[in-house]
């Protein structure tokens, strides 16, 4: 099935320029003239096109703001970059639009609704307003989106050629010339500019008429320039105002990681390093940025998944300065690994999903906090005992045979008292096994000792020794989960 979604930045000056336009009076201004105007502005009596002296008549509280198109050009280019993880088949359209060919997408993302559904949140995550529509064709998809219409949503070709047949002709851009004529002779819906004899219809305006009517019915195919993802990844966005708090940063990270996996999902990539750096304050206060690394234990491409793990890591942070500008860098990346489709999946979840948890613990406890064994070939337990961050290499050690060793491990054994001539802790512990001879480290502080293991009323173990050579009391060295 052919089908094409249509996604038409409705607000695209407004949302580059004043993202608070929502709720505050706000105009942008082109020139001296007014380009766009947020709905208070627009209940207050400005329109687009008046000049600025009106503005201030009408809403002198409004704000008003220059129009710069390289903004809004950039935030097109964000857009299309984010949405490239739906489709590589994505182009850029007229009247800030852009369409995506999702035909082959739909089974991938389970259908036409849940698709349509992942496309409006990634918009929302930018932080954009949009209009979206799919329809069989690019140009039904641009018109239904692009255009007022009842009903944006259209999967059937016949169903669309009754939608557009109601439209109003100067809808199609390539009719605009010939509207008075078109007027004169009572052609107001693109029905009735079908309807008209085609070889007269070319006399009286031109070919392209033909074409773009044809292309939006679906009788003529369609050309276009795909978007093509950068080489590598490196986005930047200046903030507005100051930021003092990182989990303020969370809206401007989400925007940075939708384009992130798009690039990605264009790429065919999967990302296991990033790097965030966010920019202080520049000139002769200027400071060093603050950079916060995400390394992942597996390659990664979802939004989700890195946004989570991102918000960990700002809840955490303390900004040394005010914020004003972030950056997202994608440092190490992979070919991305498709998805396995074992028809017997573990129980209580894969090893993606767990390797998933123990990454959002290291980025809400921190790296040093989730600790992997790596034991070392030593008799003596507190040296054997060794761990490290779960991102490093273990070792690989030969464990004792035979040997009952306790899951923790005390830092620095405690001296127990005797109580009934027998060692208390909490209460009196029965030896129900031992003793354990080790004799080892004459290089290096010689320890000979015997461990047991005890028992106490309750039924939890304890890992006991007594020096041996001489006169010792009992000493707990461990606990036994």
């Amino acid at each position: 099935m052919q089908l094409w979604i249509g996604v038409h930045l409705s607000h695209a000056s407004l949302d580059t320029h004043c993202p608070s336009w929502r709720t505050e009076p706000v105009v942008i201004l082109d020139g001296n003239k007014v380009k766009a105007a947020s709905p208070t502005a627009l209940q207050a009596g400005v329109r687009p096109g008046m000049r600025q002296v009106g503005v201030n008549a009408l809403c002198p509280t409004a704000a008003l703001i220059a129009y710069d198109a390289h903004i809004e050009a950039r935030a097109i280019d964000e857009t299309s970059l984010a949405l490239l993880q739906y489709t590589p088949e994505l182009t850029l359209s007229d009247e800030n639009t852009l369409l995506l060919d999702v035909s082959a997408s739909l089974s991938l993302f389970g259908g036409v609704r849940r698709l349509y559904r992942r496309v409006r949140s990634t918009l929302e995550g930018l932080g954009l307003a949009a209009q979206i529509s799919t329809a069989p064709t690019a140009l039904g998809a641009w018109l239904l989106a692009a255009r007022p219409a009842q009903q944006r949503r259209i999967l059937q070709l016949n169903t669309l050629g009754k939608r557009l047949d109601a439209l109003p002709c100067s809808y199609l851009p390539a009719t605009r010339p010939y509207r008075d004529w078109l007027d004169g002779i009572g052609c107001s819906t693109l029905g009735s500019l079908r309807a008209l004899p085609r070889a007269g219809l070319q006399r009286r305006t031109n070919k392209a008429v033909l074409q773009t009517l044809d292309a939006a019915y679906g009788h003529e195919p369609e050309l276009f320039n795909w978007v093509v993802a950068p080489p590598e990844f490196i986005r930047r966005i200046e903030l507005m105002e100051r930021i003092e708090h990182a989990e303020a940063l969370v809206f401007v990270a989400r925007r940075l990681i939708e384009q992130l996996c798009g690039w990605l999902a264009a790429r065919q990539l999967a990302v296991t390093r990033i790097v965030f750096a966010l920019g202080h304050e520049r000139g002769r206060h200027a400071r060093p940025p603050t950079e916060l690394e995400l390394t992942l234990g597996t390659p990664a491409w979802e939004s989700g998944h890195l946004l989570r793990l991102l918000t960990e890591r700002l809840h955490n942070l303390e900004l040394p300065a005010p914020v004003i500008m972030v950056e997202l860098h994608a440092a190490n990346t992979e070919t991305m690994a498709p998805v396995p489709q074992d028809l017997f999946p573990d129980p209580g979840g894969s090893p993606a999903d767990r390797q998933r948890l123990i990454e959002v613990l290291i980025a809400r406890l921190g790296r040093e906090n989730i600790l992997q064994p790596s034991p070392i070939a030593d008799h003596r337990p507190e040296v054997a005992n060794r761990w490290i961050p779960l991102d490093e290499k273990p070792g690989s050690a030969v464990c004792v045979e035979q040997a009952e060793r306790p899951f923790w491990l005390l830092e620095e054994p405690v001296a127990l008292p005797i109580r009934q001539h027998r060692p208390f802790y909490g209460s009196p512990l029965h030896v129900i096994k031992g003793p354990e001879r080790i004799e080892d480290g004459w290089w290096a502080g010689l320890a000979v000792r015997d461990y047991y293991v005890a028992q106490a009323e309750n039924g939890a173990r304890y890992w006991l020794f007594q020096e041996r050579g001489g006169v010792s009391g009992w000493f707990l060295h461990g606990l036994f989960a």
